[in-house]
C-alpha cells in the first residue's frame, strides 16, 4: 500500500513563501494498492496536480472515497482533469448524510452560478456506491468506516491490505461530540495498533478556546489517541489555513517532545503536500 498527499490544508486553499515546506493544497490523499489499483480520498484543490499526473500516466480507472460534503473536501473536483475525458470510469464511495445522494453532494461545486462548466457536460462514466456503515474491498483493500465527529457527519476510514493498517481520521472533533459522532474510545479501538494513524490536528490549545465546537482537534489531543492507540507512525493533518511552515514545524517539535516524555517509539510528523509513504 502506497499513500501520497496532494494536499493536507484546513478550510481553504492558501500560498505563500511561508506555506513552501507542507504546502497549501486542502484534503485529497491517493491509495495504491499492491496490484496498482487507484483510491483517491477527498477531492480538496490537491486533486488538480494528482489529476494532472494520472493523465500523464494514461491512467483511467479511479476508485473516489468521501469523507464528507465540506467545500474544502471538494472544491478540486470540476479542476480533476480526467472527468473531461470519456475513456475515464470512476467509482465513487461515500456517505449522503443530509443530501439526497453522493452525486448531488459532487455535482454542486459545478452548478450555476458556481462554475461555467455544469456537471452534466462531463465525459467520465461515474457509477456510486454507499459506504455508510458496512465494510466493503477495493481490488486487495479492505475498507471499514467510522462515524467522525464533525458538523453535518462525516466518515473516516480504516484500510487494510495484507498485514498493513492505515487510519484516515480527518476533520474529528476528539473533545466534543457531535451528532452522529463517536466517544473518545471509539476511536481508540479503531485505531489501536495500526500501522499509520493520519488524524486531524488543526488546532492549538489557545486557539481551541475560540474554535471549540468547529469539528477539529487540538493537536495535543490527537497526539494522545495515538499515544493511547499505540500506532507506529502519526501524521498530524488538516493543517490551519494560517498555519505558516515555521509554526507547524514548532508543533512537531513539541509533539516529539512530549513523545520522548513519555518514553515511546511513536513516529510522528506533519503531513506534507508531495508526502509518500510505504506500507
Amino acid at each position: 500500500m502506497i499513500i501520497k498527499c496532494w494536499g493536507a490544508r484546513g478550510s481553504i486553499p492558501v500560498s505563500g513563501s511561508e506555506y513552501v515546506k507542507y504546502g497549501g493544497d486542502t484534503t485529497c490523499m491517493e491509495i495504491r494498492t499492491k496490484n496498482d489499483e487507484i483510491i483517491i480520498i477527498d477531492a480538496g484543490s490537491g486533486i488538480r496536480k494528482l489529476g494532472n499526473r494520472l493523465r500523464n500516466e494514461n491512467r483511467h480507472k479511479f476508485n473516489f472515497i468521501f469523507t464528507h460534503a465540506h467545500w474544502d473536501h471538494l472544491l478540486g473536483f470540476p479542476f480533476f482533469k480526467p472527468i473531461y475525458f470519456k475513456e475515464t470510469n470512476i467509482n465513487i464511495f461515500g456517505c449522503k448524510f443530509a443530501q439526497k445522494s453522493i452525486r448531488e453532494i459532487i455535482s454542486k461545486p459545478m452548478t450555476p452560478p458556481y462554475f461555467p462548466v455544469d456537471y452534466e457536460d462531463i465525459k467520465a462514466e461515474i457509477s456510486y456506491s454507499g459506504a455508510c456503515e458496512d465494510s466493503f474491498s477495493i481490488d486487495s483493500l479492505a475498507v471499514t468506516p467510522i462515524l467522525l465527529s464533525h458538523p453535518n457527519q462525516g466518515i473516516g476510514y480504516k484500510f487494510v491490505e495484507d498485514d498493513r493498517c492505515f487510519v484516515f481520521l480527518t476533520d474529528n472533533e476528539l473533545t466534543y461530540k457531535h451528532p452522529g459522532g463517536l466517544d473518545y474510545q471509539d476511536y481508540l479501538d479503531f485505531s489501536s495498533g495500526t500501522d499509520l494513524l493520519i488524524h486531524d490536528s488543526e488546532y492549538t490549545e489557545e486557539e481551541y478556546k475560540i474554535t471549540g465546537t468547529w469539528g477539529h482537534s487540538v493537536y495535543k489531543d490527537a497526539l494522545q489517541l495515538a499515544l493511547d492507540a499505540d500506532v507506529k507512525k502519526f501524521g498530524l493533518f488538516h493543517h490551519n489555513q494560517d498555519r505558516t511552515d515555521t509554526a507547524l514545524d514548532e508543533i512537531v517539535q513539541d509533539c516529539r517532545r512530549i513523545i520522548r516524555d513519555r518514553r515511546s517509539n511513536l513516529e510522528c510528523f506533519a503531513v506534507y503536500t508531495g508526502m509518500e509513504i510505504n506500507l
